[in-house]
């Protein structure tokens, strides 16, 4: 029943949060993340959509979600950065795809493929890909030496969104490595950083020797940060997630609902199924704790969200099969949003539209 679920995303939405993003670090060029499907989006049309809006770059966690894009014909450019123990590179020069390299080997690997230009990825401390600190004499002494047949494009790192005080201390930290590349005679015209969170938090970041942001979520118009709602952010959610009404039943007070019964009704109501779950990426911890509306009114999940199931509890209201329901979107349209979701099952918003099974047919307005 794939079919009569409906995840839209409104690109005038994407369009408009490249907008205010942009406006938010400049000077700075800007890279729209779309990996991990675009968070749920839809790589291929989102990342056109990014393009139309004038985004710098795309971005991609590996190979594999690059050449998806090129074989779709986007043209942009395009930075992938996470590469499996033993990757050649030739993916990346065949279809002009900039990887980000973390170490010795993968740089002497896009070098040896041909690759056009390298970005160098350090680590200032959140401790996952990139060279760290202690690496960066080797690394970077190599890069300088192989930087007559691979030019070093960029530099890059990721911040922790641990608080806004080591956010700071990694992008000093950050400032170190570009200084130090300096001193070997490398300058990167691209020296980027991420991510949402700490982007938004540093009001300055665009300025000076970083010239790029990378923006994963907030691109999608979904607030980074736990405690401020997108549009505080002058942001508006892209992704729409609906589905029909398929079965009404009355139950008696006390009768078991779903799984396990973890819901009993402490008076007659009416409940209504609606054909999402688990398998769809709806998170099964929401159960008994989410909500979803239907029209302008809101309603609780009931029971255990199941495979390809879950329960609302419409009271007395007269809810009828087909009748439209909306597990999340905008709120400023009336609708829960994905951060009411996340807190549902003790999640993130992340989590929210990137768990949403690719099988899922989604359009685009």
């Amino acid at each position: 029943m794939t079919q009569d679920i409906r995840v839209t995303i409104d690109t005038a939405a994407l369009r408009h949060n490249v907008a205010t993003l942009r406006a938010a670090v400049a000077p700075a060029r800007v890279m729209a993340v779309v990996k991990a499907n675009a968070y749920g989006h839809g790589a291929v049309e989102c990342a056109r959509a990014f393009v139309d809006a004038g985004v710098d770059w795309l971005g991609v966690a590996d190979l594999d979600e690059a050449v998806e894009l090129r074989e779709a014909g986007v043209t942009a450019p395009v930075l992938a950065w996470l590469h499996t123990p033993g990757e050649t590179f030739e993916r990346a020069t065949a279809h002009d795809v900039t990887p980000a390299v973390s170490d010795v080997a993968q740089l002497e690997a896009a070098a040896a493929a041909g690759v056009r230009a390298v970005h160098l990825c350090v680590d200032t401390g959140l401790s996952r890909n990139g060279a760290v600190a202690a690496e960066w004499p080797e690394f970077f002494a190599r890069a300088a030496a192989l930087a007559d047949r691979l030019p070093v494009e960029g530099v890059m790192t990721h911040l922790s969104n641990a608080s806004p005080e080591e956010d700071g201390a990694q992008v000093a930290a950050f400032l170190s490595a570009i200084e130090t590349l300096g001193g070997l005679g490398l300058e990167p015209r691209l020296r980027h950083v991420a991510a949402s969170a700490a982007a938004l938090h540093f009001a300055d970041v665009g300025q000076g020797p970083v010239d790029m942001v990378r923006f994963g979520l907030a691109a999608y118009g979904l607030s980074p940060f736990p405690d401020r709602r997108a549009a505080d952010l002058g942001l508006r959610p892209a992704l729409t997630m609906r589905a029909p009404v398929t079965t009404v039943k009355r139950v008696p007070a006390g009768e078991g609902v779903s799984y396990g019964y973890v819901f009993r009704p402490e008076r007659d109501t009416t409940i209504a199924i609606v054909p999402v779950g688990y398998s769809d990426g709806v998170d099964r911890a929401a159960s008994d704790r989410a909500s979803v509306t239907i029209g302008q009114r809101t309603y609780r999940v009931r029971g255990r969200i199941a495979m390809n199931a879950l329960v609302i509890d419409v009271g007395d209201d007269p809810v009828e099969v087909g009748d439209e329901v909306v597990l999340f979107g905008d709120p400023a349209l009336g609708h829960q949003g994905a951060e009411d979701w996340a807190r549902a099952f003790d999640g993130i918003t992340y989590e929210v539209v990137a768990s949403l099974s690719a099988r899922l047919p989604r359009s685009y307005a």
